[in-house]
């Protein structure tokens, strides 16, 4: 969702809004720390914290503060089970900030640099229970939300991340296969670039996250890989795969080696990767077969839909890996 966007038409169409994000949750709520919805002063809203009774509490209280036109951000704990009688029995801390025309010009700003495409980052004093003017960052955070502690002594930061986080996935092979993965992969946070050495393969229209490169040489394509992407093998020729998974492993920047295949084939891979002078550590790295277990239907849709869970779900560990790693603690404390 691009979160500027709709401020500046809100702030433009009703000279106030509040923006609510999901700044701390425990236990079994309906979504994550760092989801975010806006809401005009008429409860007119856009995105989503969750539905259910919490979202239409959260957006009866943000347009009420909408309502006053005065900007201001507090954080509001929530418990679902004895403050909303919901059977969820998580808690979640929601941050409500009220935005006026007097950040009209700053929104703008923002929302030119999420249309952009990628993440931004900035970071703003909160002082006199308000947001005072956002600066960008440089460095990229791995949370959307993040707020210092309020005390006494020190001053209060609130750093916030906007924008789409995509994966870089590099997938080759525009077959069956291939074109079902695109289209399960289109609504989920991945960038993909789509190779094949067969033009005539890709179909016409594709999703907006998906890049079509068409080499003679499809594993070259790796060199200019980013560190951190996805590398999924799955063409029409072994050899070819085999190729392209001796160049991936050997990078050993990739969070994620996959080749679609059997157990056979694994087998198979793991002597010829050998012999090309491949370590065991590195072969053993190699995914294959691809995606979940639990599904057995070889349709293509149904294989596709397998490996896509099991690449979100790789997804997600590997950004908790990475969020654990900058020792980034939950900022709002829950309960306080």
């Amino acid at each position: 969702m691009k979160v500027w966007g709709h401020i500046v038409d809100c702030l433009n169409g009703s000279g106030t809004c509040a923006l609510v994000t999901v700044a701390g949750a425990d236990g079994s709520t309906p979504r994550e720390a760092g989801a975010r919805m806006i809401v005009d002063r008429h409860a007119r809203f856009y995105g989503t914290i969750g539905g259910g009774t919490l979202e239409f509490e959260a957006i009866r209280r943000a347009a009420k503060a909408a309502d006053t036109g005065n900007p201001s951000f507090f954080v509001h704990s929530v418990s679902l089970g004895p403050d909303l009688g919901q059977c969820c029995g998580g808690r979640a801390q929601l941050a409500i900030e009220v935005l006026t025309t007097e950040m009209l010009e700053m929104a703008k700003a923002l929302a030119e640099l999420e249309a952009s495409g990628g993440s931004i980052a900035t970071r703003a004093l909160v002082e006199e229970d308000r947001v005072l003017e956002r600066e960008v960052q440089d460095t990229i955070p791995s949370r959307n939300f993040s707020l210092t502690p309020k005390n006494t002594t020190e001053k209060q930061y609130l750093v916030e991340k906007f924008g789409l986080s995509l994966r870089p996935l590099y997938l080759f092979g525009a077959g069956h296969v291939g074109k079902a993965l695109v289209l399960s992969l289109a609504p989920l946070p991945f960038q993909v670039t789509w190779i094949d050495n067969r033009a005539d393969q890709f179909p016409g229209p594709v999703p907006a996250n998906v890049r079509k490169v068409c080499v003679a040489d499809p594993a070259s394509i790796l060199e200019t890989a980013p560190d951190g992407a996805f590398v999924l093998a799955m063409t029409h020729s072994h050899a070819l795969d085999e190729d392209i998974m001796a160049r991936a492993l050997l990078r050993q920047s990739f969070a994620y080696c996959g080749v679609i295949g059997s157990k056979t084939k694994r087998s198979r891979f793991h002597k010829r990767l050998k012999s090309r002078g491949l370590s065991e550590t590195l072969i053993s790295s190699m995914v294959c077969p691809v995606g979940t277990t639990a599904i057995k239907s070889k349709q293509p849709a149904a294989i596709a839909a397998g490996i896509a869970v099991d690449l979100l779900q790789r997804d997600e560990a590997n950004h908790q890996q990475v969020a654990a790693g900058e020792g980034l603690a939950q900022i709002v404390p829950l309960g306080q």
